[in-house]
């Protein structure tokens, strides 16, 4: 009886989505054949489709593009984030030294800030400048949910760690880290998603055509009015967005479905 509710549950939620989206797509082709719309204005989502089949090519390589850039700045912020966090749970005079400019990073529009980064690293460096603005956005909601999670540990297990003798160093990896996991891997799933953001408003500031990236291809379609291109380049950012998010939610359920509240299953 439970698996079988379990099954049809796990059904429902993939079937309802797409239905919803299935009938979405077919009242906007709809729409647009019944009102006669000009495509230059809202294309049927069978010309996205016909325009995403007809440019496969160049789309698919300028997603590769983006995509590189989304994953090296989402690795960078990663590794800083969390370096610096425990940096800053090892030191209270440390963070409040550091804390502060890290929130003005985050703060600072990264438009505002791209095009300084361009000059100084050059227009020949567009793919650095393109990683520097990416890992901007990315880097604050790693580095803040890890303080958090650092700090956030149980005072009861910090006491018995210490009563044992065990070092700074036992008690980062046997207690923090592991109980700081939770709130990283959340960090990391707002950062994934940020890391695309910041990769494609940097395309956009860069306008170029130094980057062939998709916001590259955006701004080209709509220079030509191949408005049904624009939204397929904007199918596939919307695809990568997606893609981005369950995989990091594979990983947080991966890590942390033997013994974490959120991602162990419950007996009916």
């Amino acid at each position: 009886m439970s698996f079988s509710s379990s099954s049809s549950a796990r059904l429902l939620g993939w079937a309802l989505p797409l239905l919803v989206g299935l009938l979405f797509l077919g009242a906007w082709e709809w729409a647009v054949r019944a009102q006669g719309l000009p495509e230059f204005i809202l294309p049927a989502p069978s010309r996205i489709g016909e325009a995403l089949v007809t440019n496969a090519g160049s789309l698919f390589l300028s997603a590769w593009v983006t995509l590189k850039v989304t994953l090296a700045a989402f690795l960078l912020a990663t590794v800083s984030g969390v370096g610096l966090a425990v940096l800053f749970s090892q030191s209270r005079v440390v963070e409040t030294a550091f804390f502060p400019y890290a929130v003005i990073l985050q703060v600072t529009p990264v438009v505002a800030i791209a095009p300084l980064i361009l000059i100084w690293v050059g227009l020949d460096n567009v793919e650095l400048a393109l990683l520097i603005l990416a890992w901007i956005v990315a880097f604050f909601p790693i580095l803040s949910n890890s303080v958090l999670g650092l700090r956030s540990v149980d005072h009861n297990l910090r006491d018995l760690f210490r009563l044992y003798g065990a070092s700074r160093w036992q008690t980062l990896t046997g207690l923090q880290l592991p109980a700081a996991l939770p709130h990283i891997l959340s960090g990391m799933k707002v950062s994934g998603g940020l890391a695309l953001i910041g990769a494609v408003v940097a395309e956009f500031v860069a306008g170029s055509g130094a980057s062939t990236g998709l916001a590259w291809r955006i701004i080209e379609a709509g220079n030509r009015l191949q408005i049904p291109k624009m939204f397929a380049a904007l199918v596939l950012l919307s695809l990568l967005g997606i893609a981005i998010f369950f995989a990091l939610s594979l990983l947080e359920y991966a890590l942390l479905r033997r013994w974490h509240e959120s991602a162990v299953k419950r007996e009916s």
